[in-house]
């Protein structure tokens, strides 16, 4: 990577219209993954996306005017100092808030590039442009803000928190609950009936870590094949089916752990309460995120597990 300083005007120009480009495409993208679920902020990215392709065309035409048709590609990767930004892919889930405060700093760093860029250059149009790109992107720090007030009322606001929040249970609430309840609940008659089988602590540990981890892959690749999410909107399959399969191995291993301990009454009464505090949890995850009234949500789960349970026993000491 070359220092900012050791760029000549051309240079600094062909950075800079690269910058706006990645700028451009950044608010384009950010728009088409919100327009569906979020279109009053889709609206307002693309405002400001055609505010960088404004930005884009002043400069792409005094580089013509200056140095000629061709415009060499320099992109920030080739200049030390600057941000490395992530692609909008990788905000899924989307977080407004997050992109908001990620488009504050974007807009900062452009203000940044231009003010110094302009000290650096001796040719007076070059420097009166990136002088005027440097006010106007002091004014765009503030335009993100200033058109959510404008645009966004308080019942707009509502309708994408509400937004917000189903896409938190379709891609990250859904996935995890079923992956803990079934760790939690279908782990436990292989792991209680080694262990009345046996009365081996070890035994029983090696059986649950094994019932754990193979449930979390099992459970992991159908999640992540039953819907690529297009349709349903439940988000990147593959993330879906990461959080189901480790919410699973949690949830198996959390009543499997006890089992290390060697004395064997003591091991198998810890996990039993462990198995009633995972079921609570669940029972209140349930209640507080699927709209399940607390007393269903807790019949319901803990007649499940204490049915495995027993399931369990009774074939451990069969």
């Amino acid at each position: 990577m070359k220092e900012f300083d050791q760029l000549s005007e051309s240079e600094i120009l062909a950075l800079a219209i690269s910058l706006e480009e990645e700028d451009e495409r950044f608010y384009s993208d950010l728009s088409e993954a919100l327009r569906h679920n979020f279109p009053t902020s889709a609206a307002l990215f693309d405002g400001i996306g055609i505010e960088e392709s404004n930005h884009r065309r002043k400069l792409i035409e005094l580089y013509r005017q200056k140095f000629g048709e061709h415009i060499p590609y320099i992109g920030r990767q080739d200049v030390k100092g600057f941000i490395q930004r992530k692609s909008v892919w990788l905000y899924q889930p989307i977080n407004l808030e997050k992109i908001r405060k990620q488009i504050g700093v974007m807009e900062m760093e452009s203000w940044r590039f231009y003010h110094k860029a302009a000290k650096r250059t001796q040719d007076a149009s070059i420097r009166q442009l990136l002088d005027d790109l440097a006010q106007e992107e002091q004014i765009h720090i503030n335009l993100a803000e200033d058109l959510e007030h404008k645009n966004i009322n308080e019942s707009v606001r509502a309708q994408e928190s509400e937004s917000q929040r189903r896409l938190f249970l379709l891609q990250i609430v859904q996935p995890g609950l079923a992956g803990l309840m079934d760790g939690s609940v279908s782990t436990l008659a292989p792991l209680f009936a080694a262990a009345f089988a046996t009365h081996s602590t070890w035994a029983a540990f090696l059986v649950g870590l094994a019932a754990s981890v193979g449930a979390g892959i099992s459970m992991g690749f159908a999640e992540a094949l039953s819907d690529d999410g297009a349709l349903t909107g439940r988000g990147h399959p593959w993330m879906r089916g990461g959080i189901c399969g480790l919410m699973t191995a949690l949830g198996g291993i959390g009543h499997t752990l006890p089992f290390l301990i060697t004395n064997f009454t003591l091991a198998l009464s810890i996990s039993f309460i462990v198995v009633l505090v995972e079921l609570l949890l669940i029972s209140w995850v349930r209640h507080r995120y699927m709209d399940t009234p607390a007393f269903a949500a807790v019949v319901q789960v803990m007649f499940g597990g204490i049915l495995v349970f027993l399931a369990g026993v009774l074939i451990g000491n069969s």
